[in-house]
């Protein structure tokens, strides 16, 4: 499998966001893809949520989606789409933050909506309440693709290990990892927790992130990783947006899971007994 990852830098014209996408196909398709992986809010970062308001529609209206949509098909490429903020139907908070993986005739094969919320107060200053806008995914998702099942996350769920051990008992061989993660976080965090959850699942992480400064007046980390079942950093894109593409093979899922049986190895956890 030939994988691609778009690494962007979103701003807050969602007009702007799809035809960046549209490009990023287009290139990946160019240069051999089999599929193209993007970030988190691919076609809108924006956290002035008063100005957000106007410009956040839902599914059916996403224009970003339906240009993706096109894109795919037009190029017989499959795309995961790593997220976009949607309007939410029903009561309550009023957006998701969704995922899809789009095949290469424009089909939706599915949709994630992004579980753990980062509700957050960064040592340097940073805060983020995400759940005051947004509504958490009530469960897993994966989807079948012709290189393997693939699990689904967005961002801050990679700090929640249950939500991986859950996809590859269900037998993912892929995870998605698309991502905003601020610069604190990242240099901190971003690979160490990225090979965790690579070597845990004995299974690829594609992990495409928005990079540099942005419209809205944050820093994004970037660093798009493609890693290995155990654990090798197959392609690290640094700081700067662009298209980058990796070859996957895999077999070396089986072979690594053979080579540490861990997931075999497994057991249902109790409650916690106290000591004699």
């Amino acid at each position: 499998m030939r994988a691609a990852l778009f690494q962007s830098t979103t701003g807050i014209d969602p007009l702007l966001g799809a035809r960046a996408l549209v490009e990023a196909v287009e290139r990946a398709a160019g240069e051999g893809a089999d599929m193209l992986f993007t970030p988190e809010m691919s076609a809108l970062l924006d956290r002035d949520r008063a100005r957000a308001a106007g410009t956040i529609v839902r599914e059916s209206d996403d224009v970003a989606l339906a240009a993706v949509r096109e894109a795919a098909a037009k190029h017989g490429l499959w795309v995961h789409l790593g997220s976009l903020a949607l309007r939410a139907e029903g009561e309550g908070v009023p957006y998701v933050n969704r995922a899809f993986v789009i095949d290469d005739s424009g089909a939706i094969r599915a949709r994630y909506d992004k579980m753990h919320l980062f509700d957050v107060d960064l040592p340097g200053g940073e805060s983020w309440r995400e759940s005051a806008a947004y509504r958490p995914g009530a469960g897993p998702v994966l989807v079948d693709t012709p290189w393997g099942r693939l699990g689904l996350s967005i961002c801050y769920d990679l700090r929640f290990p249950d939500l991986f051990r859950a996809l590859s008992d269900a037998g993912a061989t892929m995870l998605a990892v698309p991502a905003a993660f601020t610069v604190p976080t990242g240099r901190a965090h971003w690979h160490v927790l990225l090979r965790a959850r690579a070597i845990e699942a004995g299974a690829f992480v594609l992990a495409a992130a928005q990079a540099g400064h942005h419209a809205d007046g944050r820093t994004t980390y970037g660093h798009s990783l493609a890693v290995d079942p155990w654990g090798e950093v197959l392609l690290d894109m640094g700081a700067a947006p662009g298209v980058a593409l990796v070859d996957l093979d895999p077999a070396r899922v089986d072979q690594t899971r053979a080579r540490i049986p861990a997931l075999r190895h497994r057991r249902a956890i109790g409650a916690i007994g106290g000591t004699a």
